[in-house]
């Protein structure tokens, strides 16, 4: 068996309103990626780790991640593109496993169980039961329909593939023409099922800065920080 964990940190960091990449940020003494890629590495389920990431940012994030398990792909204008790059650079492997670098509290619990689905079914994500009442809303944001909560999930990463499941979805993606946001989209549309583990509400995404001291809570909480 060899699993290769794509990371992905080659966003723009847009909402955290700063040039820098937030997976420069810091949370305690470690950047947000140091601390995601800690979280798959000396795993012995995880062969080989790939971390797409800006052009701009690949001289600091070797600095960072020099383990020799760690190899970098330059990434894409959009997150399917990005982790197209990194697919690329792989001949061969069991399961592909796509975690955003910008979820940097992310267990290994959650990755094992995560993996252990995905080797049943051919896909699996990480993902929490939906706490709102979720409103679906047209152009004018009136209220045109309200989903059945019990029935919903808010998705995050890991996203876990039989990677030639994964390939043959993202190969119809771009006959296709589409881009998703979402690797489970690709497979979704091939007409693959993709199964859910429920995981952590700790397993948040840094998007704004207010993340930032919230993530430090959370490590202070289990005693890591």
């Amino acid at each position: 068996m060899y699993n290769v964990a794509v990371i992905l940190g080659a966003g723009n960091s847009a909402r955290m309103g700063g040039e820098i990449s937030k997976m420069l940020l810091k949370i305690g003494e470690k950047t947000v990626i140091e601390r995601s890629v800690e979280a798959f590495s000396d795993m012995p389920e995880i062969d080989e780790i790939i971390v797409v990431c800006r052009e701009c940012d690949l001289e600091k994030f070797s600095e960072l991640l020099p383990d020799d398990s760690v190899s970098f792909v330059i990434g894409g204008s959009t997150r399917q593109q990005s982790v197209a790059n990194a697919v690329e650079t792989i001949d061969e492997c069991d399961f592909l496993i796509i975690h955003d670098g910008a979820r940097p509290l992310v267990t290994r619990g959650s990755i094992l169980s995560t993996l252990d689905r995905a080797q049943e079914t051919g896909a699996a994500a990480t993902g929490v039961a939906v706490k709102d009442t979720i409103k679906v809303v047209d152009s004018d944001l009136t209220i045109t329909d309200t989903p059945d909560r019990s029935a919903l999930v808010a998705v995050q990463t890991p996203q876990i593939f039989d990677f030639s499941l994964y390939k043959r979805a993202l190969e119809q993606a771009q006959r296709d023409g589409e881009d998703y946001t979402d690797d489970c989209r690709l497979a979704e549309k091939l007409g693959a099922k993709v199964s859910v583990v429920l995981g952590d509400y700790d397993n948040i995404k840094i998007t704004t800065k207010s993340d930032i001291l919230l993530a430090e809570n959370i490590l202070k909480q289990r005693g890591e920080l």
